[in-house]
């Protein structure tokens, strides 16, 4: 099948499955995790791979058990391993005070790790397409996100792997109708309180009909363009890197110091992606940092005043001293005082 072709395409020029991977497949029992299901076990006589499957029923909707057994089902009419994991996650999402999505989600990616380990795998495949690329990247414009934003998803993550992520929803479900496969349906995807929903069921089909019919294809471009920038800017603040940094214990998360003159000629462009590549490096992720606090912190620095200090999030401290810009951890830095 046409589709099929096109996976295989797509995962061995950009060499997502190799020779000898074992591979966990989040799979939620709709028609995009099954799909990439039925496409990863046939390309198997191709590559020469493995694949298990990893399902949380998050206890959230009546049909919840009923996907549960068709996954588990489907995995055993393939012969391919199925782990399954049940969470209350309302009552999760509760007691840590997070939403139902954010819980949602780090519940299953932590379980897909916890199946990585277990099975010695050494990849994980999820199910994520184009269109979901594009409400990612709508997503991130309307909550407002700098250029890394408009990438949406990556096909390849560290050991995650997004095989479909070229492919179109509707590519998928002509690929199960001519399959005769029937996956299952997810009723609150129809729910428009969830955001992600409402820019799926509403907002992109009113772009595509007012605006432009190809919106997912032109989004689709535009996060390959911009990737394409953000690998150049990597390279590129890795080296800046490596000639300002004076210390790096990022090991251990509790400081990276810069040089402080040299930080202050680099261009103001240049000083912000240092400063989330610093940030990222020491916390292993940028998450809360937005533009005022890195204006902020340039500010400081350009003043160069002896131990002056800022504290963006009640997690990083930023302090300008002896002509050293040093990002430390506000927790470690508790423990040495």
């Amino acid at each position: 099948m046409m589709l099929e072709q096109k996976i295989y395409e797509l995962v061995t020029k950009y060499k997502l499955i190799e020779k000898g991977d074992k591979i966990v497949l989040g799979v939620s029992g709709g028609p995009d995790s099954i799909c990439m299901l039925t496409i990863l076990h046939n390309l198997k006589k191709q590559i020469d791979f493995e694949v298990l499957v990893a399902h949380v029923n998050h206890g959230l909707r009546e049909n919840a058990k009923l996907d549960e057994t068709f996954v588990k089902q489907f995995c055993d009419s393939l012969k391919i391993p199925c782990f399954i994991k049940q969470v209350n996650i309302k009552e999760l999402a509760k007691s840590q005070k997070k939403g139902l999505e954010e819980m949602g989600r780090m519940v299953r990616y932590h379980f897909f790790d916890e199946v990585m380990e277990k099975t010695n795998s050494n990849k994980i495949a999820i199910a994520h397409n184009a269109n979901d690329c594009a409400e990612t990247i709508i997503m991130n414009i309307l909550r407002g996100t700098g250029t890394r934003g408009l990438i949406g998803m990556e096909m390849r993550s560290g050991k995650y792997i997004r095989p479909f992520l070229k492919t179109k929803r509707f590519e998928i479900e002509a690929y199960l109708n001519e399959s005769n496969i029937v996956a299952r349906y997810d009723e609150s995807n129809e729910d428009n309180s969830y955001t992600r929903n409402k820019i799926r069921n509403i907002v992109l089909p009113y772009l595509e009909q007012e605006f432009n019919p190809n919106i997912i294809t032109t989004l689709e471009r535009l996060a390959d363009i911009i990737k394409e920038e953000e690998d150049y800017w990597q390279k590129k603040v890795n080296t800046i890197y490596q000639e300002i940094c004076l210390f790096d214990d990022s090991l251990n998360g509790t400081e990276i110091i810069l040089d402080l003159k040299k930080f202050n000629q680099l261009e103001k462009v240049e000083q912000k992606r240092m400063i989330l590549y610093s940030i990222h490096k020491l916390f292993g992720t940028t998450k809360g940092i937005e533009k005022i606090h890195m204006d902020d912190i340039i500010k400081l620095c350009n003043n160069n005043i002896g131990n002056k200090y800022l504290t963006p999030n009640k997690h990083i401290k930023v302090v300008t001293q002896k002509k050293q810009l040093k990002i430390m951890s506000v927790a470690c830095e508790s423990v040495r005082n």
